[in-house]
């Protein structure tokens, strides 16, 4: 009967080949395996997540550099209708402004017609005509000038064989404007070429002469007979 010995542990079984289990190093080559794999897919996800993100920013910006440029014409706009309507105001104001004078020019001018602007008079007319001026008033209507319905007020109508197109032969009231704003049309007396009348030429006139001289021939030649 054999004894045990005493502070000697027993030995691991042995496989009949000699070769030792090795179950650990397997595992651990299947976990080193399979840990690349998983931080794969998770760098994967993490990529995927944020170039969602990145399109969201940039569909984000898109929307709000359209947001801004639609602002920055709206308020150019409204800069061009404000700038547009003071300027209109401010015709409108001045036009009204200066026709309620145009009575005062009118006397102004058919005082100085006559004569009767001197002294302090025509040092004030003078100053109010060269205010009137600066702020625009312009005076149109010369006789001489083609008849125009837009500018012109026909208040006497005649006829004159020496016009050959409707004519302003005599100005009663100037018009007056305001750049291209008419104020007050030219109140004006218009002439028109004479009914039936057809313009002498040259050629006429010549042949009237020839025809008249033979006639003053015979008229100066003694009868025969």
């Amino acid at each position: 009967m054999s004894e045990e010995t005493p502070g000697f542990d027993e030995k691991p079984e042995v496989p009949a080949d000699g070769t030792p289990d090795e179950p650990k190093a397997a595992d651990s080559s299947k976990e080193q395996a399979a840990a690349p794999a998983g931080d794969d897919a998770q760098a994967a996800g993490q990529e995927t997540a944020l170039l969602a993100q990145l399109d969201q920013a940039r569909t984000a910006l898109s929307e709000r550099t359209a947001d801004l440029q639609r602002l920055q014409a709206e308020y150019q706009n409204y800069r061009r209708r404000v700038d547009r309507d003071r300027i209109t105001v401010k015709e409108i104001a001045v036009a009204s402004l200066l026709t309620e004078l145009l009575p005062t020019l009118d006397d102004v001018g058919r005082a100085r017609e006559h004569g009767e602007l001197v002294g302090g008079f025509k040092s004030v007319a003078e100053s109010l005509e060269t205010v009137a001026a600066k702020m625009g008033l312009q005076q149109f209507g010369k006789e001489g000038e083609p008849f125009d319905p837009t500018i012109h007020e026909a208040l006497m109508h005649s006829y004159a064989p020496d016009v050959t197109e409707t004519t302003c032969v005599a100005v009663l009231q100037p018009g007056y404007r305001i750049g291209e704003r008419t104020i007050r049309p030219a109140r004006v007396a218009v002439a028109e070429p004479q009914p039936g009348a057809a313009p002498k030429s040259a050629g006429s006139d010549s042949a009237d002469a020839e025809g008249e001289a033979p006639s003053d021939k015979d008229a100066d030649a003694p009868d025969k007979g």
